[in-house]
Parts: structure tokens; C-alpha cells; sequence
């Protein structure tokens, strides 16, 4: 089995688990190698726990086109929410994204999902990502906590690659939620670092509170033995990860770190790139 198993984000529903770790294994190579530890990783030694193919229909295959979503697919509830959460936080780290107005308008209009979109069009966060495009990730993270078979799916794809070899799980995005919950129903997994990258696991509510185990008192459990290591990195201007201290939600041992990635803050192979990603590895590859 693979030392390392990693699990992607939400938007790689066309992609597959070779194509990912094309871009994935040079990167966790050149965070290892910014660590002072190169060479650690052999042939076979990563795997990717690939789940994207379960957003899409039962009628498409991984050529298939997404469904074209507008403004009016955004659905009440949950996914109107996080469009606003994202919003407000984007307007937070980028100052040209006007903020909605205290009162609830924007400039004077009721503000809306319309609204939204068009101020996130200002983000270069979401540069270059289509506005169906963006609610179709949105949707994405709906869905896996909202559909039990899909969430039990993309935790089995995960629980099929840990064995006995594997010291370390490297989840990004909504690979994170799934990581996390996978490894907390894996009694007596030998995992030894989680490390989570630009993680959503901490906005409450949205994430936090529908997780699975349920948080405890305002905590969330501990994904393994007290000898793993959890590290969760993030970059400040990264919008999917709104909470970026996941002490408060999961205790004093999660090592939290801010890291640059410059105008893609929320790209996978950023992360890994970064010497705190091959350090948190290092550690238990060695």
C-alpha cells in the first residue's frame, strides 16, 4: 500500500487519479525537497483517493460536459449561505470586492445570489473559474454532506488505500472533510500526519457542524491515535478555507500554519509545494 494517500477538492469530477498525481507528486517532491528532505518519496509511494467521478450523472462519463448552472439554480439554505459566507470573506481579503451593506443591500438593492456572483466576478480568487462553474463546486460540497451514499462512497475510495504502509493522509479542499471523517471511522488506522490544505473543516455551521462524527461540546474528535500529527495549512486570502485556526474547533495539538500562494491561493499544488507540506511529512517518511 501507498505511504501517502492523498485526496483532492471539489472541481476535478473530469479528471482521474493518474492525471491528479502528475501535478501532485512533483509538488509533495519539491515541499519535501524545500524541507531539506529530498529523495523520500519512491515510485509507488503516493496514491490518490479519487471520488470526483461521483458528482457527476449516471449518464456521463469523465468526457461529459458539467451541467450549465445559473444565478436561479442556487438553491435556499445551505448553498445560498455559503455563496454569502464566501462573498463576505472575499470582500474581507480583496478590496476591490464592494461588501454588502450592514443593512442587507448593496447600494441600495436587496442583496441577492445575483448580487453575489457578480461581486465574487471581482475576486481573483475565483478568477477564471465560470459562474456555473462555481456553483457547481458549490453544489459539490452540498451534496457530499447532504447525500449519505455519495459521503459513504468517498470515504470508502479513501479507506481502500489505507493499509499498513501508510504513515501519511495529504487532503486539500473538501478532500479535507472527507479525509477526516474517513479517518475517524478507521479504528486503529495506522496513520501517523494528516496534513489538510486550505481546509473548510472550521466554519461553523456550514462544515463544522455537519461533520460526521458529530462535534462533542463545540469539539471535534480527534482523527486517530494522540501519536498522529495534524497539520492544517492554509493562505490567508484563501476564501474555501474561511476558518484558517482549527485549534478552537479541534484542540491545541492541529499545528497551524499560514503560508503565500499568491494570486491562486487555493491551488493544490501551492500547498504542497511549501516547505511546511514536506516538513509536516518529512517527520514521519523519515
Amino acid at each position: 500500500m501507498a505511504r501517502v494517500v492523498c485526496v483532492h477538492g471539489v472541481g476535478s469530477q473530469q479528471l482521474g487519479e493518474e492525471q491528479l498525481l502528475k501535478d501532485w507528486v512533483p509538488a509533495l517532491q519539491d515541499g519535501l525537497t524545500r524541507a531539506g528532505a529530498p529523495g523520500l518519496l519512491g515510485s509507488g509511494d503516493v496514491a490518490m483517493a479519487f471520488y470526483g467521478d461521483l458528482f457527476l450523472p449516471p449518464s456521463r462519463t469523465l468526457a461529459g460536459a458539467d451541467p450549465f448552472f445559473s444565478a436561479t439554480d442556487v438553491e435556499p439554505g445551505w448553498e445560498t449561505d455559503a455563496l454569502m459566507a464566501w462573498w463576505g470573506e472575499a470582500a474581507e481579503v480583496e478590496p476591490q470586492v464592494m461588501a454588502p451593506a450592514a443593512d442587507g443591500t448593496l447600494g441600495g438593492i436587496p442583496i441577492s445570489v445575483q448580487n453575489a456572483l457578480i461581486a465574487l466576478s471581482q475576486s481573483r480568487f475565483f478568477a477564471g473559474l465560470a459562474e456555473r462553474a462555481l456553483i457547481f463546486d458549490l453544489k459539490q460540497v452540498r451534496r457530499y454532506l447532504t447525500q449519505p451514499a455519495l459521503r459513504a462512497s468517498a470515504r470508502a475510495r479513501l479507506r481502500a488505500l489505507i493499509g499498513a504502509d501508510t504513515v501519511a493522509v495529504v487532503a486539500h479542499s473538501l478532500g479535507s472533510v472527507v479525509a477526516y471523517e474517513t479517518l475517524c471511522a478507521l479504528p486503529d488506522h495506522g496513520v501517523r500526519a494528516l496534513v489538510t490544505l486550505g481546509s473548510p473543516l472550521g466554519i461553523k455551521n456550514l462544515i463544522f457542524d455537519q461533520l460526521d462524527p458529530a462535534p462533542a461540546d463545540g469539539l471535534g474528535a480527534w482523527p486517530g491515535s494522540d501519536t498522529l500529527s495534524w497539520t492544517n495549512i492554509a493562505d490567508r486570502t484563501d476564501i474555501v478555507a474561511l476558518v484558517k485556526d482549527l485549534r478552537p474547533h479541534f484542540g491545541a495539538r492541529v499545528v497551524c500554519q499560514l503560508v503565500p500562494n499568491g494570486s491562486h491561493a487555493h491551488d493544490a499544488t501551492h500547498y504542497l509545494g511549501k516547505q511546511e507540506t514536506g516538513a509536516a511529512l518529512s517527520a514521519v517518511l523519515r
